[in-house]
């Protein structure tokens, strides 16, 4: 055991490797258009302790009633955590007050964690101009604070606010601060990059002087607004920090803060520290996915390791080299991290591609028929299709060419079908929005059927007719419904008479698929999507 210089009790020994403290609950909330219910918070917090993070900071308690509910459910025994740490944030004492009278210090005891992690100012011009304060009163209300919390039995991590821009501009103040928040006691003293524009060539150097000069563990807290939050969290990490706080999927203000699992991602599969069992690191795509629903955040495509496209190859050349050895175009195995190696189809793709998709889909097919599939994915892109972000349509299309899918065996053949939709002054309905109605006749198994159907929209409308005309003839139809629906006009010159491409992605509430449908009528190009989403959910049980 240690203990600080302050003569408190005792601090843990510090741990072996490096702790990963996941700030996702405060900080990562501050993204635009993020909002976590205290049941969301709850969720998230147990999604990064099943990864296995050291650290979860729940947020604020006493400056919010939503983080005074969640630290209250915590402490009730709401979130039984298996492996990290839970931390309440809070600020350094009023400048006119005692830490023993200080209602926000009281707020963060009352919210019972082990560990309290406090913020503070490091830059001079911050406290000249923010707080208002003599500078030397600032380094007070840093000790008070850490020594009151100590004596009360708490661990307190000390984040070190704007420290790299007070550093730049006046070093001696900024080094004054960190210096006193660890000999009052702090256990770990996390320098922040608040504004997110430090730079690795200078990161290094001045985390180097930190570990050599503090009696503390230090910690490293980057914002991305430069974009080098991962590369300067390594490279602290590299001179010696042992602490790193981040976000999940790099959440954060502005543009965000350090991506902690990337970081995780590259020191365990990268650098070899064994931050986390392999079959936790293995659901790191899934519990990205997952926090960035709860977040209500599209789900990273472009991410490192987690991202829809993070393992994807469209160029013939990579599909070729794929098919002898993955690990020519891969960096890691997408196993290691639960993601996947994708093969995308494109008017830029080679023979192999199509071959090396079709075995993706569990079908073998002939060098002819791949090469007359190839040749009608690029006719058809030529005219706006596309099948990067639609494999449900693209293994119809390779199916049908392939004989696969033969025309007896599709479900159904549309026939035709009529929409109204109202608008005008009445209603005050845009384009597409609104009451509509639509008819529509398809054929099943020789027989004609007719359904009829209202929606809000013709896209909507047309949906209900065909549910209405098979009427029960696929029942797991009943499961399946429209998740995400995009337009997109490819010609912008050509104005109302432009071409249209509709993507829809369908779900039965487990697995999702995408399908594509281009034409001059966005109800016709909507409704080809719509036609392969059926088709896909009907007949794809029996090729799983």
């Amino acid at each position: 055991m240690t203990t600080s210089d302050a003569g408190h009790a005792p601090l843990p020994e510090p741990r072996p490797g490096v702790d990963l403290y996941d700030t996702t609950l405060r900080d990562g909330t501050q993204r635009e258009g993020v909002t976590l219910s205290v049941d969301d918070k709850l969720r998230v917090a147990r999604r990064m302790d099943e990864l296995g993070v050291a650290y979860i900071e729940g947020g604020w308690p006493g400056a919010n009633p939503k983080d005074t509910e969640f630290f209250a459910r915590a402490a009730d025994g709401e979130l039984a955590l298996s492996n990290a740490t839970l931390v309440a944030f809070g600020m350094t004492r009023g400048a006119r007050t005692t830490a023993e009278d200080d209602p926000l210090l009281r707020a963060l005891l009352d919210a019972r964690t082990d560990v309290i992690c406090l913020v503070g100012k490091s830059w001079g011009y911050h406290v000249d101009e923010a707080l208002g304060v003599p500078r030397a009163d600032n380094l007070a209300m840093v000790r008070d604070s850490i020594e009151y919390l100590r004596a009360q039995g708490r661990r307190v991590f000390f984040d070190a606010e704007h420290f790299f821009d007070g550093y730049a501009r006046d070093h001696a103040y900024a080094l004054d601060v960190v210096r006193t928040a660890a000999d009052a006691g702090a256990e770990c003293v996390v320098v922040c990059d608040t504004n997110g524009g430090a730079m690795p060539w200078d990161v290094a150097d001045i985390v180097r002087g930190l570990v050599e000069d503090l009696p503390s563990q230090v910690g490293l807290h980057f914002h991305d607004d430069g974009g080098c939050a991962v590369a300067n969290s390594l490279l602290g990490l590299e001179v010696g920090a042992t602490h790193v706080q981040g976000t999940a999927n790099g959440l954060g203000e502005r543009c965000g803060n350090a991506n902690l699992f990337t970081i995780m991602a590259d020191l365990q599969l990268k650098k070899g520290l064994q931050l986390v069992p392999s079959e936790r690191m293995e659901r790191l795509t899934e519990i990205s996915h997952t926090i960035a629903e709860l977040c209500n955040q599209t789900t990273p495509s472009v991410a490192p390791y987690v991202g829809h496209t993070a393992f994807s190859h469209k160029a013939g050349l990579h599909a070729s080299a794929l098919a002898k050895a993955p690990d020519m175009y891969n960096h890691i195995d997408p196993a290691d991290v639960g993601n996947r190696q994708r093969l995308v189809v494109s008017e830029l793709a080679g023979r192999s591609n199509i071959v090396l998709k079709a075995k993706e889909l569990g079908l073998e097919i002939s060098d002819d028929d791949a090469r007359t599939v190839l040749d009608e994915v690029k006719r058809r892109e030529a005219g706006g299709w596309t099948y990067e972000a639609a494999d449900a349509s693209f293994e119809l299309l390779l199916r049908r060419i392939a004989g696969l899918l033969p025309a007896e065996q599709e479900p159904f053949r549309s026939l035709h079908y009529r929409v109204n939709v109202a608008g005008g002054d009445e209603g005050h309905a845009l384009p597409g929005e609104g009451p509509a109605e639509a008819i529509l006749a398809v054929e099943v198994g020789g027989e004609r059927k007719l359904g009829a159907g209202e929606g809000n929209g013709p896209v909507d409308a047309l949906d209900h007719a065909f549910r209405n005309a098979v009427n029960g003839t696929w029942p797991q139809l009943d499961r399946i419904h429209l998740s995400d629906y995009k337009v997109r006009i490819l010609e912008a010159t050509a104005g109302t008479d432009a071409t249209t491409r509709v993507l829809v992605s369908s779900t039965d509430g487990t697995d999702v698929w995408d399908t594509v449908g281009v034409h001059p009528n966005i109800v016709e190009a909507s409704w080809l999507a719509l036609s392969d989403a059926y088709t896909h959910a009907i007949l794809r049980d029996g090729w799983r």
